[in-house]
């Protein structure tokens, strides 16, 4: 079974997540296909939809692997990194259809999308800190200027989850519709977006998302402070308790 399923109809790539088992939680090979599929150009390809499931859009970063770094003192992996580069760098349009749990990645992920569509059970979360670690995808950098400082920091440090109508208020979201009306809804955001002029499109998405290095380097340096984290006693401790929380 592919984890990451991509379809291409017309102007329009969706790019789902499709390990419903684990609730997408994302691995290394999961990342590398996510990247290559909104890295690839191709002629007509006008806007792309990133999607997850029935057990809901992603559940954050395997803790598998999370806890393989811990214990080996590492840091994000190249495939993570490289998919929050493209993600920063991406020059196509991209929407979002969230339901259910949006866990770390998962919501910070967001944040680069130009347009998210969620399902009134959607429910963004990012934990970092309770696990002893830092807020990824520079998120640090746009989620302030998008929500401002003091909501940013009660989501990325407090780690109080949003509903849907709620990051919607913050501007993370543009509509929430019903659960099972979702799907139509995104695929009518990425078909408006499709339809527009091109060229138009570009430039303008291009000066509203500001410079790709200024994200790139922000990224660069949650990465590394990332490291320090991954390997600090605190990360260590948090993962034991929840390790044991889980038995």
């Amino acid at each position: 079974m592919s984890l990451i399923l991509v379809t291409d109809d017309g102007p329009i790539r969706t790019v789902r997540m499709n390990r419903p088992d684990k609730k997408n939680a994302l691995t290394t090979p999961m990342y590398e296909a996510m990247a290559a599929a909104i890295e690839e150009r191709r002629e007509g390809l006008r806007c792309l939809l990133i999607a997850g499931g029935e057990t809901g859009f992603c559940a954050g970063n395997d803790i598998g692997e999370f806890l393989q770094m811990a214990q080996g003192g590492g840091a994000l992996g190249g495939p993570t990194s490289r998919f929050l580069h493209v993600l920063a760098r991406c020059q196509t349009p991209m929407v979002a259809a969230v339901s259910g749990a949006a866990v770390g990645v998962g919501t910070t992920m967001l944040l680069h999308c130009d347009h998210v569509v969620a399902a009134s059970d959607a429910r963004l979360s990012t934990p970092f800190t309770a696990l002893g670690l830092l807020p990824e995808a520079a998120s640090t950098l746009i989620a302030p200027r998008l929500m401002g400082r003091a909501r940013a920091f009660e989501l990325l440090v407090m780690g109080h989850p949003l509903s849907a109508e709620q990051a919607k208020a913050a501007g993370i979201v543009n509509t929430v519709v019903a659960p099972h009306e979702l799907e139509q809804a995104a695929l009518a955001a990425a078909r408006e977006i499709a339809a527009l002029p091109p060229d138009a499109v570009r430039v303008a998405r291009t000066l509203l998302r500001g410079s790709p290095d200024e994200i790139v380097a922000r990224i660069d340096a949650e990465g590394t402070a990332f490291k320090e984290r991954l390997a600090s006693p605190e990360a260590k401790a948090a993962f034991k308790a929840f390790l044991e929380r889980k038995r």
